[in-house]
């Protein structure tokens, strides 16, 4: 049953969907999907059933579809001439979750495993395909990736193109055979150049987290929820110098660190409820229970990558750093061991996490040949210095689809799509349209 309801300038239909949860078994158990169709309420009428769908894939891994009011960021340019499906892709919002309180329904931590190396990109593209006929008639519809769900697009165009009449990539293009060894070492060096671009442009941020940093290795911290606020926790919060606005709002956090108090200095209440705010799992633990499992597609295990790698990158310990005269530098958009003992959100999880990184029966998640001979209309925005996804990397997969053309802009950040309101999005429908 659907149940469609109003907010400002928009239709809002909910709708609920039944997949199978391994679609190699497709009479076997089965998951929930939720998705919520927006239409303009100029378009509302009889006329919705002409308008051409346009489905949104949210970046993350782990993360619902946007909750949009009205016709925020891109969402009003796409209803110009599109009714838009806002997919919670399995694991995700409203779509059968998966977290610590779920999960143990499962069983133990090799049972959950198995469940979670179902909700890779792969299995995100065959639940579109499962829904679409009923939506369409059977009709291709467009796919707006952002992120992660550009990554997921990539599937899409090599497991089901003819499902799609167009395909639209916002800072999601991504390497087609990299280990996530390889994807890593391309991301420190990155992360760190945009922590230099965050201390030039803040200056009295480098004495600030030298400070914090050693009040953090000197002191056991454990935030209001119960988080355990490391140095390496802390060094976390970097993964906000990927957006736009990231490096603002990252100062705006350091300047009300500490408070003095009878007994001394002490990070202060209001910078501890952010930080929890910030680090906290407790709504997106997909995020990082599959994190490098998206990377994988052979016999080799992920095997914490990041963590492995980051030793290769001395200049990011914190101790190390605190013991000369040069600045403590943040991580970025990375999970780690130590992530799970960290937060309460993930620690009964951490056995399940360390499966899934040993894992080594990875199925590919793109097919070169079929990307060589593709024939679906296909635009990308790749961002000159993303700090999430390798401009390199991404740029060597747009030339191995065929037809796919580039945006390549530093005018935005990783968070373009939202941060550009409909202006990406435009370019992006004008060059599948070649109009531009």
């Amino acid at each position: 049953m659907t149940v469609s309801y109003r907010q400002p300038g928009v239709v809002l239909t909910d709708h609920s969907f039944t997949v199978p949860l391994d679609h190699d078994d497709p009479a076997g158990e089965t998951i929930e999907l939720y998705a919520r169709e927006v239409v303009g309420s100029d378009k509302a009428g009889e006329g919705r059933q002409d308008l051409p769908w346009l489905v949104y894939l949210q970046g993350g891994p782990g993360f619902g579809a946007n909750r949009f009011v009205g016709k925020q960021a891109w969402l009003g340019r796409a209803l110009e001439d599109h009714r838009v499906l806002l997919l919670d892709q399995r694991g995700t919002g409203r779509s059968t979750p998966a977290n610590r309180q779920t999960l143990p329904l499962r069983g133990g931590a090799a049972e959950q495993a198995g469940y979670l190396a179902h909700f890779r990109a792969d299995s995100i593209v065959r639940d579109c395909e499962a829904i679409r006929p009923g939506l369409t008639g059977g009709a291709p519809w467009t796919v707006l990736g952002q992120s992660f769900g550009g990554f997921c697009t990539v599937s899409y165009l090599s497991l089901h193109p003819e499902g799609l009449a167009g395909a639209l990539i916002t800072g999601g293009l991504p390497a087609l055979d990299a280990h996530a060894d390889d994807v890593y070492r391309a991301a420190y060096p990155r992360i760190e150049r945009k922590v230099a671009a965050h201390y030039a442009r803040y200056p009295q941020d480098v004495e600030r987290v030298r400070r914090i940093a050693d009040h953090l290795l000197t002191h056991d911290v454990v935030l209001p929820n119960g988080y355990r606020l490391t140095a390496e926790a802390f060094q976390s919060l970097g993964i906000l110098l990927g957006t736009g606005d990231g490096s603002h709002r990252l100062h705006f956090l350091l300047e009300h660190a500490f408070v003095r108090t009878p007994q001394g200095p002490a990070l202060s209440d209001a910078f501890q409820e952010e930080v929890q705010g910030l680090l906290s799992y407790a709504g997106h633990p997909l995020y990082a229970l599959v994190h490098e499992a998206i990377y994988g597609q052979d016999a080799r295990p992920t095997a914490w990558s990041a963590e492995r790698v980051r030793g290769e990158f001395p200049q990011f310990d914190a101790a190390k750093a605190l013991a000369g005269d040069g600045p403590v530098l943040f991580t970025g958009e990375s999970v780690h061991p130590w992530t799970f003992d960290c937060d309460p959100a993930l620690r009964p999880l951490r056995e399940t996490a360390d499966l899934l990184a040993a894992r080594t029966d990875w199925r590919p998640l793109y097919d070169p040949a079929r990307l060589a001979a593709n024939k679906v209309p296909v635009a990308a925005a790749v961002y000159h210095d993303d700090m999430y996804v390798d401009t390199d990397h991404a740029l060597d997969t747009a030339r191995a689809i065929r037809g796919l053309r580039t945006w390549v802009t530093d005018e935005f950040e990783h968070d373009g799509v939202r941060a550009g309101g409909p202006r990406v999005l435009d370019r992006l429908l004008a060059l599948v349209r070649d109009e531009a």
